[in-house]
């Protein structure tokens, strides 16, 4: 208490974006430069440039907005080329985002592959079209049209020997054919496979392996042009590559020296092989069950980049991972692509990590200093919510699979599942945990139940200690039938005290935690209930629903003490951020709301999110929030009001100073310099009135000439924008035709056209301009004549005299 009474609460004003985990790599190949700082993923119309360590991305966009179909950086990380969809080909430089050359294809259907000589200077193209082109990235033209092939054309090589002038292709006919570069003709065709030949890998001048989708892979001699061996590897194999003769790879099951190497495939493992004896010497432990046929772990594609020592590995669910090479070791693995997020929360004592629940049976825990993601095996079908216990180590998921899981994080950042739960009927669709202690979990189903699980101390204790090796199962203490159509949202209270769920019948209702008894109802929503929620400082419990409204409830007598009203939408979920004071709410329109209790209004609208926002969480500073939404985006909010007020201050503080130096430099009439802070300070009155306080001066007219001529182009732009105000204004006029004058006189026409806004300013002037004449020829006239009737009344009066003196 006292440490809330000397900090009171500040009100939050706004959020602004401080980082999104983005969709970088949606298939297709990637490619990672030679000292593995960079990879390379394509995303659409987009190839993505991918810090490894960082995870920072920068994008290079096309402007055809045609999807990339092939792409390929040279061996000395120089050029890069992309081929789309729009049949043309682009060469980038890369490090600035800037497309340097844009040629046609000359093939007559998409580039399907494409791959550099060693030399960067020669680049083969294979096309839908079954044809190879061949060009010279110096001379910019196409040497070769290499015909023969059938149907596409999906893997291109050039043999690494360059006196050689050899390219390797294959296509869908599955044989590998040798091109001769000085004759342009095909000189050999391998044939061996009877599926599509997946990757290519020249062990040295004479070796050459491939790998296909009919389980082999062969071993090639390239003077005889025969098969010498046939490794059977009982998966369908999409990539192979060679091990390094120098190297310690005895941990890899790599006794003898010879030619080892590595497969990956459809079961999503690396396996290592002798080509001696065509025996696997090695097969990669993994977390999950191995499948015979494809399935979303299957690896797409495999690479060894030596800068690194590593073996990178592309999975079909676009999970990106980093084995160490020599023990096959996990350090690192990045999500390319998150799908649908169902939830979010932030995790780790210092909210270091999110976990996230996408529309998958796997959890995805992202670290956020390093996009370093861990893919969490357990569940069996879609994850569907998640809550994390007070410390942020320990966390809940619930899942179709009609089963909760209990997670916590390691002292190293591993974690682990400690426990899980069965018992539910149907899928299990919202989770709360215990807020003080680690002691229970609440969970509601669509079975319309509730469950409380007990979570025994030993359990808490033994995971702390890293003593668990296989999940404990965990029993429900009650179950109680809630209510009469699905619960969406269940929530604990801060005093661990009470439950509150909220369902699509309308509903909130109010349980006691011990017992599971009903303790009251809240009706009032006309649509139903997404999210309920406890307020961290009142007895007060917040609903949202479908009916695009929030509720505020009193928890002693049930009823409603505040609506808030603003969302043309579904609102998704609710928390409370700044001590209790403040709502924030996310709807299924894609738009965050940040609401004050107090005044019932809504502060601010953020639009960060194209599709429905369903994960909601603020992390325990209360200076950051985590959103989540169906359109694949994990979007951190920092909050700036700090910054904001300070940012005013300053400015406001700024101008204070500027306005008193203006009056200092009016009254030293030290002209020049006060039209120059008046036009920065944008004031129109003021600078008016400098030019006013000028032409009031002896030789007034001078010196305003002088003092226009020395403003700059953009100074002048601006008086000429302010003068067309003062023209229409007759009190005014004159200083305005003034310095239309000055401008007139020293500005060329044709520099005057430069100007911004030049033809608005003179549309604007001349019928001013021109009623302003006419004003003046009618006082003209009206003077003129009080001047002859001034002339005849005096000749009157002198006739008068001169007859009375005679």
């Amino acid at each position: 208490m006292e440490a809330a009474a000397t900090n009171p609460v500040r009100f939050k004003s706004n959020y602004a974006v401080s980082r999104k985990i983005e969709p970088f790599y949606k298939g297709g190949r990637v490619q990672i430069n030679r000292d593995g700082k960079f990879m390379f993923c394509p995303c659409g119309t987009k190839l993505n440039v991918i810090d490894v360590e960082t995870g920072a991305l920068h994008s290079l966009q096309q402007d055809d907005e045609e999807n990339i179909s092939s792409f390929v950086l040279s061996p000395d990380d120089e050029i890069l080329v992309t081929g789309s969809r729009a049949l043309l080909l682009k060469q980038w430089n890369w490090r600035e985002n800037k497309c340097v050359r844009t040629w046609k294809a000359v093939h007559v259907a998409p580039v399907a592959s494409m791959a550099f000589d060693s030399t960067s200077t020669l680049l083969a193209t294979g096309g839908c079209d079954s044809t190879i082109k061949i060009w010279d990235m110096i001379k910019q033209y196409c040497t070769h049209n290499l015909k023969g092939s059938s149907g596409v054309v999906h893997l291109v090589e050039f043999h690494p020997d360059t006196s050689r002038l050899q390219l390797f292709s294959s296509s869908i006919d599955y044989k590998i054919r040798i091109w001769d570069l000085n004759s342009s003709k095909c000189v050999a065709m391998l044939d061996g496979h009877f599926s599509a030949v997946t990757s290519l890998a020249f062990a040295d001048g004479n070796t050459l392996i491939s790998s296909g989708r009919d389980k082999i892979c062969m071993v090639w001699d390239l003077k005889t042009r025969k098969s010498k061996r046939t490794v059977p590897v009982y998966e369908s194999v999409e990539a192979a590559i060679l091990l390094p003769e120098k190297g310690d790879f005895s941990q890899l099951g790599v006794k003898k020296q010879g030619l080892h190497f590595v497969t990956a495939g459809s079961k999503g493992i690396l396996k290592v092989w002798e080509v001696a004896t065509a025996a696997c010497v090695y097969t990669q432990p993994v977390p999950f069950e191995l499948k015979e046929e494809a399935s979303e772990r299957s690896l797409t594609q495999c690479m060894f980049v030596p800068e690194r020592n590593e073996i990178v590995t592309v999975s079909v669910e676009h999970n990106i991972v980093f084995y160490d090479a020599q023990t096959l070791q996990l350090r690192k693995q990045l999500a390319g692509y998150n799908d649908e997020v169902l939830d979010v929360k932030f995790l780790g004592p210092g909210d270091s990590h999110i976990v996230v629940a996408t529309n998958s049976p796997q959890l995805k825990v992202f670290e956020l200093a390093t996009s370093h993601c861990q893919i969490l095996y357990g569940h069996t079908e879609t994850i569907l919510a998640l809550d994390v216990f007070r410390k942020g180590l320990m966390f809940v998921s619930c899942a179709k699979d009609k089963s909760l899981r209990v997670w916590r994080m390691n002292k190293d950042g591993r974690v682990i599942c400690v426990a899980q739960g069965l018992g539910h009927a149907h899928g299990v669709g919202a989770v709360s945990c215990s807020r003080l202690k680690e002691s229970f979990i609440v969970t509601s189903s669509q079975d319309c139940t509730i469950k409380i699980w007990n979570i025994p101390e030993s359990l808490t204790s033994k995971a702390k200690a890293a003593l668990i090796s296989s999940p404990e199962t965990l029993h429900a203490k009650v179950t109680e039938r809630g209510h009469d159509k699905d619960i969406n949202s269940v929530t604990v209270s801060p005093n661990d005290k009470l439950i509150a769920t909220g369902s699509q019948d309308r509903l909130a209702k109010l349980w006691s935690c011990s017992d599971c008894s009903l303790l009251g109802v809240f009706t009032g929503h006309k649509r139903g209930i997404w999210c309920v929620q406890f307020s961290p400082v009142d007895q007060i419990l917040a609903t949202s629903s479908a009916d695009g409204t929030l509720k505020l409830w009193g928890l002693r007598d049930f009823s409603c003490l505040k609506t808030f009203e603003g969302h043309d939408a579904s609102v998704l979920k609710i928390i409370f951020v700044s001590r209790g004071t403040q709502l924030l709410s996310s709807g299924s329109d894609g738009l965050l709301k940040l609401w004050t209790i107090k005044t019932n209004e809504c502060v601010k609208t953020l639009d960060g999110h194209e599709d429905k926002i369903w994960g909601l969480h603020s992390n325990k500073q209360d200076d950051m929030v985590v959103t989540a939404s169906s359109d694949s985006c994990i979007t951190l909010w920092k909050d700036v009001t700090e910054i904001e007020e300070k940012e005013a201050q300053a400015k406001q503080e700024e101008q204070i100073m500027k306005e008193q130096e203006l009056s200092n430099l009016l009254h030293e009439k030290r002209y020049l310099k006060a039209l120059g802070l008046a036009i920065s300070l944008d004031r129109p009155h003021t600078v008016l009135m400098v030019v006013k306080a000028i032409l009031k001066e002896t030789d007034g007219r001078k010196h305003l000439e002088e003092n226009i001529v020395r403003l700059r182009k953009d100074q002048k732009e601006a008086v000429l924008t302010f003068l067309v105000t003062w023209n229409t204004n007759s009190r005014n006029c004159h200083e305005a035709q003034a310095v239309i004058e000055t401008l007139l006189k020293h500005e060329a026409p044709d520099s005057l056209l430069q100007y911004s806004g030049i033809k608005s300013a003179v549309e604007s002037l001349l019928p001013y301009t021109e009623r302003h004449f006419q004003r003046l020829s009618r006082l003209l006239q009206a003077s003129m004549f009080i001047d002859f009737m001034w002339q005849n009344m005096r000749l009157a009066d002198a006739a008068q005299q001169e007859d009375m003196t005679l």
